[in-house]
């Protein structure tokens, strides 16, 4: 029997196959960038006060003016209260007039906002006063989506194959996408983004399947990195469509629909062979590579053909066995703890690119930019300087953005984004490498079991996000003092774990107890 590798090196590492599969991949991680990042644009604050129209039933001719100032109080700035109105009474207009109200309660009509600006979803569904925390909710129903996702969509990739979960995946992602633009409720657009991120989780679990099994060994990261690298662009396409289009329904339409534009994948989407194998679908995996060596020019001798057989079933290990040896259980709890903190400050800086004082258009831009040579540039570091020193000192670094942001203060928002920016840097390259060191710490037999639990734990890191926002009204500091410390003691703890640079990959658990050692 052959080595499934020694077939991916006869058609070529990385052929004009491969590589028109890489870009295809990448297309569809392009327009996952919409739908995990796309509500930003829907939830911007717009200028709001009670509505009062009580006191017209008393004197129908006052001027807007007139009933604004009879009716809602005015705070500190001087300017009218967005969430109180004074209590309605049963007075005449004259009273009214000379005593003034002075009772305040919260609004109970409803709300009114200007008439020029454009339908949002704050607008839409009276996302404000009470009513805000909605939308961080809703982000972390969205996420929830993305962990349901990876509990449903990994186990069905490696049951149904990879090629029908991305193409099942894309489906789902434009039909409920579309949909929640016509959602009558806040309640029901909230379950269809839920599907979604469900959706988008299946085209992440399938995009990194299908890419690293058709690749060679030499360049599996570089493929990881290039549909990376389109996720980026994709936030930063996402910031000029939604300065173009303000209005909420056509922007989630805008956003959803051009996922259908890649129906053909149908036809040209390849299964992985490697998988094909596994299932012992032989005739199917062969007439795949034969196929591939073609498009690559290259030729594979029937004796090598010949030679690949089913792969052995060995006997995998278990998620206790991440557990029950002392060496693998530290690297287990190290290692889901860093992605549950790449995760948990990535989208607590990304979901909050209103909050730090500029534009929110152009730090959308810089931040979907500034993600490009962060995960580039891993691919030179982790040789340069390991796995440990990168993972760390990119922990270390984007906490400490996040921490000395508390210190900053909030009319200095071009310092503040800055720091911000660098804070997104050092976290998205820290999430890249968590992928590359992830699968070199754990030994092959239990290798998936411990990058798909540090997946999980990733997914809860998102989940809490959002809500850890909701902390900024007992102290405005509190989410980003959260976003800064806990990477500063992921950071610390990386230092703990053996470097796997220029090392061989270990099989067998038995190998980890005698060569992991924390020192």
């Amino acid at each position: 029997m052959t080595d499934f590798g020694d077939i991916i090196n006869a058609i070529g590492d990385l052929g004009p196959f491969q590589k028109w599969l890489v870009l295809m991949l990448s297309l569809a991680n392009f327009l996952t960038a919409f739908p995990m990042f796309g509500q930003l644009f829907m939830v911007l604050d717009v200028p709001h006060h009670c509505k009062t129209s009580w006191i017209y039933a008393i004197s129908p001719n006052l001027t807007e003016e007139q009933q604004l100032n009879l009716t809602i109080p005015r705070n500190t700035q001087g300017s009218y209260e967005e969430c109180l109105m004074y209590t309605p009474v049963n007075w005449d207009i004259d009273s009214v007039i000379e005593y003034g109200l002075n009772v305040t309660k919260t609004c109970q009509e409803g709300w009114v906002y200007s008439s020029e600006q454009n339908p949002t979803l704050v607008t839409q569904f009276d996302l404000v006063c009470d009513r805000k925390e909605l939308n961080d909710i809703s982000q972390s129903i969205y996420m929830l989506g993305l962990l349901l996702g990876a509990v449903v969509f990994g186990s069905l990739s490696d049951r149904i194959g990879r090629r029908p979960i991305i193409l099942l995946s894309m489906l789902i992602m434009g039909a409920f996408g579309v949909g929640a633009a016509f959602a009558p409720n806040f309640y029901v657009y909230i379950v269809l983004r839920c599907l979604v991120g469900a959706a988008v989780s299946g085209i992440f679990i399938g995009i990194l399947a299908l890419g690293t099994e058709w690749v060679g060994v030499p360049y599996r990261s570089h493929a990881v990195m290039v549909t990376h690298c389109c996720f980026s662009i994709g936030q930063m396409v996402l910031a000029g469509l939604a300065y173009g289009v303000h209005n909420w329904r056509l922007l989630q339409i805008a956003g959803s629909a051009p996922v259908f534009c890649l129906f053909f994948y149908i036809w040209v989407l390849p299964e992985s062979a490697r998988w094909l194998m596994t299932k012992e679908k032989v005739k199917e995996a062969k007439k795949l590579l034969q196929k591939a060596a073609s498009v690559n020019r290259r030729t594979i001798s029937p004796e090598l053909l010949d030679q690949l057989t089913p792969e052995k079933k060995v006997k995998s290990g278990n998620i206790l066995d991440l557990f029950l040896k002392k060496r693998l259980r530290n690297v287990t709890l190290v290692m889901a703890y860093v992605w549950f903190v790449n995760s948990l400050v990535y989208y607590g800086l990304s979901l909050n690119v209103g909050s730090f004082g500029l534009d929110i258009y152009l730090t959308q831009l810089v931040f979907g930019a500034v993600e490009i040579p962060a995960r580039f540039g891993c691919i030179f570091l982790l040789q340069w300087f390991g796995r440990k020193k990168c993972q760390g000192v990119f922990l270390l670094l984007g906490g400490a953005m996040c921490l000395i942001i508390t210190r900053i203060p909030k009319d200095l928002p071009v310092v503040v984004t800055t720091l911000a920016v660098i804070g997104k840097f050092a976290i998205a390259a820290s999430f890249s490498i968590s992928y590359v060191y992830s699968a070199e710490l754990f030994p092959t037999i239990i290798r998936q079991t411990g990058v798909g639990l540090c997946s999980m734990s990733s997914r809860v890191g998102g989940i809490i996000s959002p809500l850890i926002s909701l902390l900024d009204k007992y102290h405005p500091a509190i989410p980003m003092a959260i976003f800064g410390s806990t990477p500063v003691t992921a950071g610390i703890l990386c230092f703990l774990l053996p470097e796997t640079r220029g090392k061989e990959l270990q099989d067998h658990t038995e190998e980890a107890k005698e060569s992991q050692c924390f020192h």
